[in-house]
Parts: C-alpha cells; structure tokens; sequence
C-alpha cells in the first residue's frame, strides 16, 4: 500500500497546500467540505454532506461486512500565519496551525486507494469539523456528528495527527490514554469596589483573587494522587478599568485536564474549594465549567493493528509509543461509541523543527504519502480478516 500511496503523492500534496491556502474555522469549513465532499463524489462514494453542520460523510462497500471509519478534522485556527511559502493562508488571521490540512489530504489519499481495492463490508469517511473549538453550547465537532448519526453501525475508527517534533518514517501508537480529557472553568470573584485610595471601605477581588490562583495551582500538587496525571491552569484573569479604582469583581479562567472520570469529579470539586476562599475573605463567587472532549483511549486490538501495519511497511525502529501528554482531542468522542485509536505521524521539518498551534508552523510533506497508506492499509487488513 505505501507503494501506491506514492503514486498519488501529488494529488496528496496538492490537496493538502489548496486546504492550507484557504483555511476555515470551526463550523464555518464550507469551501474544505465542499471541495471534500467533490473528491469522495468522483471516487464512487456515498456522500453526505452539513453532517454535524459542516461535516462530511463518505461510504464505500455495503453491509456484508463490518465497517471501519477513518476520521479527519478539517478546522482551522485564529492565527495570523508567518511562513511565506506558494500556499501560505490567504484568509488573514486564519491558519492551519495545528496540521488538519494535511489529516484531511490524507483521509482524501487514504479514500483514492480504497476506491481501487475490493473488501467485504464497508469503510466509511468522516471528515469532521471544528476539532479546535465547540460552539455557542460548547458543543465541538465530534459529538455534534455523531448526533447526526455518523457512527451508526460502524465497529472501529481510526484516525491520525502529525507530529512535527517527530522525524519523517516513525510514527507513534500503542493504547490506553492518548490524550486527556479537557474541561474549561470560568470563574468570577465579586467584591465590593471603591477608591483606590480608601481599600478598608473596599473588599477587594484582587487580593481574594491571589489567594484563590494559589489554591488553584496547588490542586494537583497538594490535591491529588502523585500517580494521577492531571493539569489546572490559569488562563485568564481580567479585572478593573483604571488605576485609583478598585473594581467590584474579577474573570479568571482556565482549563483542566485528566485521564479518568474519578479525577475529573476530584478537579471540579477542587476547583469550587478554591473558590469558596472568596467567601472566606468576605467576597463571594460565580463559578461555571464547559465539559469538553473525554480522553481519548487507544483500545489494544486497533492499536495492535495499527502498530503491525506500521511496523510491516517501515520498520520495527520506526515505531515507538506516543510520547505522554495531556493534550485534548475530540477524537474521544467517536472511541466511547467503538473501539479505536490514533496514532501520530512523524513530520519533521529537519533543522528547522516547528511546533503545533504556532504561526510558523509546516511540515515534510514527504510524510503525507506514508500516513496515507497506514490508514489504508490498517482498513484493509481489519475489513479482511473480520
């Protein structure tokens, strides 16, 4: 399969600087679904199109079979791009800093080669919107497709993410936790406001603010279990208008992190401790969480699957476990319906390594014909030998 993957690598590469060229934010990927939904049409695909509101699905093959969905975020970021190159971004201040251009020239490539390959059963598309951001509910890509029932009757899933830390031909998998579950908290510490030059007629939200912001990064230090991994971070705090004036309430925002359920309920409740300080003070509090994307959990037979693909077309060197982090993905969301795994793709830029979600970054697109061929080839051999 890699070796047809490389037939077709510019289609791929070309797929891949026209999304870069015109990126879209969450829920708005009008022009990138439709330019999707066009490709799948003239491979023979069953297309539906505004799954999700933006999204597109895509099936091939029928119901003598299990199905296997591959998945691809096509959203971009609000990031003025910094890299001047032919394809640079020609919508200002929108970027695709986080590499979904190319997830989604990939799941095309991916798509081409399965339209030339006879299986049983059926393997279905899902390029997805808005991964990065949810929207007035806070609701982001993944569960509002599903909503629109793009896993129904499907029985694993698949997906990747570039990694441009990683050198071009490894890639990384193995299963459990891949990522972190992600919740975001705003929260507001009232006060009583007055002049800056009388603070005893005042209680003042910046000084109960100090003491919650400390209480809140000791959370997982003085809080939790050492062996769970978890993050609380301050991401925001707004407050005031002027200098002699103290206000009469303070924002402060942030967002956590986890990998269990348990962990998740143990933050929230020490997040509100943190912030019943404020009364403690004499001040009061509002406090408010956003439930965002669940960890995404490897199950060990797709990943088993993945890492055996990889290994047969690159090498056992070239594949190791995903290094561990808590960064979020929405991906989660489609492996609480079936069982699944992503595994990240090494796209390094040598010398000149570039990181996610910044202005400068781009990647080898000499990895886009082998991350290609992994997805293929893992649906594939799983549709075969079912």
């Amino acid at each position: 399969m890699l070796k047809q993957s490389y037939h077709i690598q510019e289609d791929i590469i070309e797929w891949r600087r026209d999304f870069h060229a015109h990126p879209e934010l969450g829920f708005k990927e009008f022009r990138t679904s439709a330019k999707v939904a066009d490709e799948l049409e003239k491979l023979g695909y069953r297309v539906r199109r505004s799954v999700g509101r933006t999204g597109v699905v895509a099936d091939l093959g029928d119901d003598s079979g299990p199905c296997i969905a591959i998945r691809a975020d096509m959203d971009a970021l609000p990031i003025l791009e910094a890299n001047d190159v032919p394809y640079k971004s020609q919508n200002a201040g929108t970027m695709h800093a986080c590499g979904h251009d190319s997830h989604t020239a990939m799941a095309l490539g991916a798509a081409t080669l399965l339209a030339k390959e006879k299986f049983p059963g059926k393997v279905r598309f899902l390029f997805q919107p808005s991964e990065e951001a949810g929207d007035d509910e806070g609701i982001s890509g993944a569960p509002r497709m599903i909503e629109d029932g793009a896993m129904q009757g499907v029985n694993r899933v698949i997906a990747l993410h570039i990694d441009p830390a990683t050198p071009v031909g490894d890639i990384h998998i193995n299963d459990g936790p891949s990522s972190g579950g992600v919740d975001s908290w705003y929260g507001r510490i009232l006060g009583k406001g007055g002049h800056g030059a009388a603070p005893h007629e005042t209680v003042d939200p910046f000084y109960i603010a100090a003491h919650v912001m400390i209480a809140l990064n000791a959370i997982v230090s003085r809080r939790l279990n050492p062996f769970d991994p978890a993050v609380v971070s301050i991401g925001t705090l707004n407050g005031g208008f002027t200098q002699n004036v103290i206000p009469a309430h303070v924002d402060i925002s942030g967002t956590l992190r986890y990998t269990g359920k348990r962990v998740q309920s143990q933050l929230h409740d020490e997040i509100k401790r943190a912030f019943e300080l404020s009364k403690t003070l004499g001040g009061d509090y509002e406090l408010k969480f956003e439930i965002g994307a669940p960890p995404m959990m490897n199950h060990p037979e797709v990943s088993e699957l993945i890492e055996t693909v990889a290994v047969d077309l690159l090498g056992r060197e070239h594949v190791t476990p995903i290094p561990k982090g808590l960064g979020a993905e929405d991906f989660g969301a489609f492996t609480e319906i079936a069982p699944g795994a992503m595994f990240t793709l090494g796209t390094l830029i040598k010398g000149d390594e570039r990181y996610l979600h910044h202005p400068r970054l781009d990647l080898d697109e000499g990895a886009l014909p082998i991350g290609t061929a992994i997805l293929a080839e893992t649906a594939l051999r799983f549709l075969r030998s079912s």
